[in-house]
């Protein structure tokens, strides 16, 4: 199985925390609390973020082996997870309030998006190891 597969797969297994907290949050929120679904989806895409954060930090990239502190790896990673919370939910705004689907659909269509984005700044930003970016900038020198 070539790595970036393996290193998706793990990225997706760790946020099924993140995402069941999420999904929790908009249960509650939408339910039990009359919330919008956007509203309820982003407190609760907010809430999982500090999950994924700490799962991704120390299973799916390994930085602690790197030695990557966690002043830059949280920087990058909530630069990316800020762009994915205005991505999901404008994304439910738009799919609930003004198409009305029903909230279920409009977040799993939202979740899928959202896991391309934030595996994407993941993986090839946030968690990059030093080394790999070091040896990109130089073969990019290079021609």
């Amino acid at each position: 199985m070539p790595p970036i597969i393996k290193k998706f797969l793990t990225f997706a297994a760790v946020g099924v925390c993140g995402t069941g907290i999420q999904y929790l949050v908009l249960w509650l929120g939408v339910e039990h609390l009359a919330m919008k679904a956007a509203v309820a989806s982003g407190i609760g895409y907010a809430l999982g973020s500090v999950a994924n954060y700490l799962l991704n930090f120390f299973v799916t990239f390994k930085s602690h082996e790197t030695q990557q502190s966690h002043r830059a790896a949280v920087a990058k990673f909530y630069t990316i997870t800020g762009i994915g919370w205005c991505i999901n939910t404008g994304l439910m705004a738009l799919f609930v309030g003004h198409w009305h689907w029903g909230y279920w659909l409009a977040q799993l269509l939202t979740t899928a998006i959202g896991l391309l984005w934030n595996f994407s700044g993941s993986h090839w930003w946030a968690f990059r190891h030093p080394k790999s970016a070091s040896a990109l900038t130089q073969s990019s020198a290079l021609k």
